[in-house]
Formats: C-alpha cells, sequence, structure tokens
C-alpha cells in the first residue's frame, strides 16, 4: 500500500493567476510599448531640421506649454515628450486601469471572487496578491522599456545618461501603479467594474490636466503639489536624475489605495 500524498498548497495562488491569466494581454502591450520606442524614438535626428523647429515654434505657447513641448529638441526632452509624458503615459495608465479594475470588481460581477474566497483565501490575502500582480505586470513593463531605451539610446542620438532613464521608468511606474491602485479601490468599493474603470481613468486625466493648467499660468502652479503626474515628471527624470520626494508621495498614494482596497474587500458582503 502506498501512503497518501499531503496536498501542499502552492504560495500566492491569486497573484498566480492574474499573472498567468493576462499574459496574452501583457504581451499585447509590451509589443505596443516596442512599436512606440521604435517608431518615435529614432526619430529624433530630424527633430533638429528647420523644418521641424519652425513647426513647433509657430505653435501657441499655452499649446507648447500643455504638451510639456518646451525642450523637445534635447534629447532627454523629446523622450519626455513623446513617450514618458504622453503615450507611454497613456498605455500605461490603460493597462493599469483595466487590470486593477477586473482584480476585485470584475471578479465579483463574474462570480469567480465569491468562488475563491470560499475555498480558504482570505480578503486581505485576495487584495494584496491582486496589487502585487499588477505591479509586477506593470514592473515587467518598465524593465522591459528600459532595456529597450538603452538600446536605442546612441544610434538614435539621445544623449541620454543611463541612471536617469532608471529615474524616469521609476516615474513612470509610479504613475501606472496608481492609477491601477485607484482602480483596484473603487473596484473593491463599488464592485462594479465600469465604475473602478472610469474612476481609475478620471484619476489620471486628472493629473495630467492639473499639470497642464500649472504649465500655462504662473498663477496656478500650486496644483502640480495635487498633480500625481507632476509628482512624477515636475524635475525632468530624464534630466535630472531621481526626485525623491515626488517618487515618495506616489509611493505613499499608491499604499493608501492599496490599504482602501484590503478594508472595502473585508467589509464587503461578498458571499451573501
Amino acid at each position: 500500500m502506498t501512503a497518501g500524498k499531503v496536498l501542499v498548497p502552492r504560495p500566492l495562488p491569486v497573484f498566480r493567476r492574474a499573472v498567468l491569466d493576462t499574459w496574452r494581454s501583457t504581451l499585447g502591450w509590451t509589443i505596443a510599448l516596442t512599436a512606440a520606442l521604435l517608431l518615435y524614438l529614432p526619430l529624433y535626428p530630424s527633430m533638429n531640421g528647420a523644418d521641424m523647429r519652425n513647426l513647433i515654434e509657430g505653435l501657441p505657447p499655452e499649446l507648447v506649454s500643455a504638451l510639456g513641448y518646451e525642450n523637445i529638441f534635447s534629447g532627454p526632452g523629446y523622450v519626455q515628450s513623446v513617450f514618458f509624458g504622453l503615450l507611454g503615459f497613456v498605455f500605461i495608465t490603460i493597462a493599469a486601469v483595466s487590470w486593477g479594475s477586473t482584480a476585485i470588481a470584475g471578479a465579483e460581477e463574474s462570480g469567480s471572487l465569491e468562488l475563491i474566497l470560499s475555498h480558504g483565501v482570505g480578503r486581505t490575502q485576495y487584495a494584496l496578491e491582486s496589487a502585487l500582480g499588477l505591479f509586477v505586470r506593470l514592473l515587467w513593463f518598465a524593465v522591459y522599456t528600459t532595456g529597450l531605451i538603452m538600446i536605442l539610446n546612441a544610434p538614435s542620438q539621445l544623449d541620454l545618461d543611463p541612471v536617469n532613464i532608471v529615474a524616469a521608468e521609476a516615474a513612470w511606474l509610479g504613475l501606472g501603479v496608481l492609477a491601477g491602485s485607484v482602480a483596484l479601490a473603487a473596484g473593491a468599493v463599488t464592485g462594479r467594474r465600469t465604475v473602478a474603470l472610469g474612476i481609475g481613468a478620471a484619476v489620471a486625466a486628472y493629473g495630467y490636466v492639473l499639470n497642464a493648467l500649472a504649465n500655462q499660468d504662473p498663477d496656478l502652479s500650486w496644483l502640480r503639489n495635487i498633480s500625481p503626474y507632476s509628482w512624477a515628471y515636475r524635475n525632468t527624470p530624464l534630466a535630472e536624475g531621481f526626485d525623491g520626494p515626488g517618487l515618495l508621495l506616489l509611493a505613499a498614494a499608491c499604499a493608501v489605495f492599496t490599504a482602501a482596497a484590503v478594508l472595502a474587500l473585508r467589509r464587503k458582503d461578498v458571499l451573501g
């Protein structure tokens, strides 16, 4: 007679499932980020041509400031303007908000959350592992794009400092995690994926708009103090390196919304 096998639960089941179930979307966003960097970064040498300079200089100063194009003719300013401050910001926000809204609210709407919680997974564990899964997937974007930007740096004549690239990636990652954390918390509170999507996207847009307004009017510069986008980019990390206070504000905000998700899910009547 053979002895019975003892089944040992695998660690971090919610985290592993979150990462494995979304590998296709993770791959899709990785391809999109690759395409954006391969398309825009090699174009930088042509940005210093007379035609492009005349085009940018012909735009209204308010529009140039709102888009962050003041330093677009330098390598750091160009990459900040076209990728980290615009297209890359949009991509990581959409991915983060989509995953954050699905983790709790989407699972609750589909009925899978009730099933998981009834099989010995604690509510705190579920929320924290969902947040960890979100962070790790976004961290992959940051690590991958860091490597790709460093590869393109010399051929594209960008003259970027590797340390400053990492600084910009840290700020970009912080913005993405914050948007996802907001969606995660909103989903835990409301149980509605569409509501969580809307709130997460609104917070990201709110930060961008406040920063744009502050750039247009010196009297509104105080808006940067309440704009997550400004926390990340007010010191232009690609040119000036790490901004400790800004990164700490982003990290603190992420922690607050993750804690809110945990508390909301613990108090929520999911099992009926």
